[in-house]
């Protein structure tokens, strides 16, 4: 698997999640505002990537080859762009 094609199998994911809950703004918020009562804490959408990310990457230690998780860190990275 070439690191292209990862990237649009990360798109192609990123826009069928998209149909299904809605944009990632939207479901980062939302997850912020469910997180922040659950922890007592604000949580940014930010900061709601940046732990989906973590997730990922302390899947791949344990696999590093693993391609789903892999097509995850590339969309996850992608939309954090949305919060500049």
């Amino acid at each position: 698997m070439n690191g292209k094609r990862l990237l649009e199998q990360s798109i192609s994911t990123i826009e069928e999640r998209q149909k299904t809950y809605g944009s990632p703004k939207e479901n980062f918020e939302h997850i912020a505002k469910r997180w922040s009562l659950l922890l007592g804490t604000t949580i940014t959408p930010a900061q709601v990537g940046l732990m989906m990310l973590d997730l990922k990457i302390a899947r791949l230690q344990k696999n590093p080859g693993h391609y789903d998780s892999l097509v995850d860190v590339a969309g996850y990275a992608a939309c954090l762009s949305e919060f500049k």
